[in-house]
């Protein structure tokens, strides 16, 4: 786990107008993030919750994007909370983006019920004992289920966002039905689903972004394909570097 000491790199989205510092060793946004963020659409002025926020950069991203939202990061990790407080503050953000660190599971009042517009996660890929577990912690945790399960970050989301309210996650495409099954078993209709592939010509979606509405109606959209890339070890799509200005 880093320390005080622990070195970190300054990153940069929108021709450096936004930052967002990491650890060098540790855990580091990745694609993924960006691409929840971005298929968000939240309301002018609504209340955002980020499920696990990391260094801060969904939430980021958010603020910047739509400057009259506020946004809330809940954060498990002491050391990764405090980073993304430090990026709040150096993008000038500390009047609409506050850190809450603490556990999504917790059920003594730390997310008040359906008192968001608007929830959004990116959460842990593999459950225990699937896949090599970084030796270092803080990807281990964020990567794998340990801190919270799928389930619980799902029950986490509908227990916050208002009743039609919407939730985004991003997620292993290979992994649709057990997302699918976990959202609808808490009231969580799927609405929106777009798969993502690393390539045109891939024969499977490395990911999905869905968005699902709290007891919403049946009807599910099924959005056109998002290519990362131009071809196979190519450059990033237009689409992508869209993402990124």
């Amino acid at each position: 786990m880093p320390g005080a000491a622990a070195k970190l790199t300054e990153d940069t989205l929108y021709g450096g107008r936004l930052v967002c510092r990491q650890y060098q060793q540790g855990y580091r946004f990745s694609l993924d993030a960006v691409l929840a963020a971005h298929f968000c659409r939240p309301g002018r002025t609504d209340r955002i919750l980020d499920l696990g926020a990391g260094s801060g950069i969904i939430g980021l991203i958010l603020a910047f994007r739509h400057p009259a939202v506020n946004v809330t990061g809940l954060e498990i990790q002491p050391d990764l909370a405090r980073l993304a407080r430090d990026n709040v503050d150096r993008n000038n953000l500390a009047r609409r983006f506050t850190i809450i660190e603490g556990d999504l599971r917790d059920n003594s009042g730390l997310l008040p019920a359906e008192s968001f517009d608007l929830v959004v996660g990116n959460p842990p890929y593999r459950q225990p004992g699937r896949g090599r577990v970084s030796p270092d912690d803080q990807r281990a945790r964020a990567r794998h289920e340990i801190d919270a399960t799928l389930d619980e970050v799902v029950r986490a989301a509908a227990l916050a966002v208002k009743n039609r309210g919407p939730v985004v996650f991003v997620y292993p495409a290979a992994r649709t039905t057990a997302l699918f099954t976990s959202l609808k078993n808490r009231k969580l209709e799927p609405k929106r689903l777009q798969p993502v592939y690393s390539y045109p010509g891939e024969r499977q979606a490395r990911l999905v972004l869905v968005e699902a509405l709290k007891n919403g109606g049946e009807g599910l959209q099924v959005m056109a394909p998002f290519f990362i890339y131009t071809e196979k070890n190519g450059h990033y799509s237009a689409e992508m570097h869209k993402l990124y200005e």
